[in-house]
């Protein structure tokens, strides 16, 4: 995900500190991973750089001096060039667990075992987002932030069935005799 065109996106609604832009970040991408301050000031200078983004003032409020951001109209574009693009299916599918299947198989391990703790590992996490999507103020953001997930946990909770089923033959073709 990029965090510039995110940023680009938060300053749609007017003029923010980069405080704010971090706190809206958080709270609109609640299932993402959160931002770190030394990441949004980073970015937003780079997006003044470029020209995508221009400090609008600074605010004290009686504590420390913060700045504001606003974009630009190149950063407009930018933005509607970058939320108009299709995201290409990836090329190359990498996958740890595949990888960790394989890898046991070459290195004696028990990767049955495996699978069905990296499948107790996967409910687990389920159960929380499903939790956290159907707790008492959940609103639609963090309700579909957790279904996007939900739904690749099931994915990959479908491919470890398959596999656990296959594991007779992809042991014979990794590790033959």
């Amino acid at each position: 995900m990029s965090t510039r065109h995110l940023l680009l996106g938060l300053l749609a609604t007017g003029p923010s500190h980069g405080y704010d832009l971090k706190r809206r970040h958080d709270e609109r991408f609640p299932q993402a991973r959160p931002l770190a301050y030394g990441q949004v000031y980073t970015t937003l200078q780079r997006l003044v750089r470029d020209g995508l983004a221009e400090v609008d003032g600074t605010d004290a409020d009686g504590g420390p001096e913060r700045t504001r951001y606003r974009r630009t109209a190149d950063g407009t574009r930018e933005l509607t060039r970058w939320a108009g693009e299709i995201a290409p299916p990836a090329p190359f599918v990498t996958n740890e667990i595949f990888a960790k299947v394989v890898v046991s198989i070459l290195s004696g391990g028990d990767p049955e075992t495996y699978l069905r703790a990296q499948r107790a590992a996967h409910m687990e996490r389920m159960r929380e987002l499903t939790a956290v999507k159907t707790g008492p103020g959940a609103d639609l953001s963090t309700v579909l932030s957790a279904d996007y997930a939900l739904n690749h946990l099931d994915a990959d909770l479908r491919w470890m069935s398959t596999t656990a089923a296959r594991l007779g033959t992809l042991t014979a073709e990794v590790h033959p005799a």
